[in-house]
């Protein structure tokens, strides 16, 4: 049985870690729903790994309304307390009040580009940027499209995605294509979920 070769970060005794490089990390997303989630959990994760936040994602789930951006943005001062009683998250205030903030700054640019996924992809062209890695050595924190982007995200009232948080959520959803060229997914004919 041949062995699959996968991008170098990936812990391999993590099922759910492998579960997540193979069938979501990269893959183009345009689902508005989706695309909130990514940004929820990647700015929970800033300052902590990834490996933490994927495996608190059901009880983030269900904490922030199965990241219904309606209703999170809805959120009041008794849902914040809520939040930082909730065991199951990542229980840091300005991370909570930040998913209600970009909760309703996110339904904003919906309304002014009629979905989220339409402003976000402008900000690539419409299309994954392709970098060659070889090794964890080439990974960079940012590149100038994530500064750009989050540039405009904080103009626009967002907290809690500076460029290392946006390039994250850019790999996350497959706005750029980072996995490494002996990777499997790399050339992997990437559908868009």
């Amino acid at each position: 049985m041949k062995k699959i070769s996968r991008c170098p970060w990936v812990p391999v005794n993590d099922p759910l870690y492998v579960t997540y490089h193979d069938t979501e990390w990269g893959v183009p997303l345009y689902d508005d729903k989706k695309i909130y989630e990514f940004l929820v959990l990647e700015a929970f994760q800033a300052g902590l790994s990834w490996r933490t936040i994927l495996h608190k994602r059901a009880a983030f789930k269900k904490a922030f309304k199965d990241f219904n951006p309606r209703q999170v943005a809805a959120f009041t001062a008794s849902d914040v307390t809520a939040l930082l009683d909730n065991s199951g998250i990542i229980r840091h205030r300005k991370k909570i009040e930040a998913a209600i903030t970009n909760a309703q700054q996110f339904i904003a640019i919906q309304k002014e580009y009629g979905s989220f996924a339409t402003y976000m992809w402008s900000w690539v062209n419409g299309a994954p940027i392709q970098h060659t890695f070889h090794s964890l050595q080439d990974y960079v924190s940012y590149t100038p499209h994530a500064t750009a982007w989050a540039r405009d995200l904080k103009k626009r009232g967002f907290k809690f995605l500076g460029p290392t948080v946006v390039y994250a959520h850019m790999q996350a959803v497959g706005m750029v294509n980072d996995h490494t060229d002996s990777c499997f997914k790399r050339h992997a004919g990437q559908k868009h979920r």
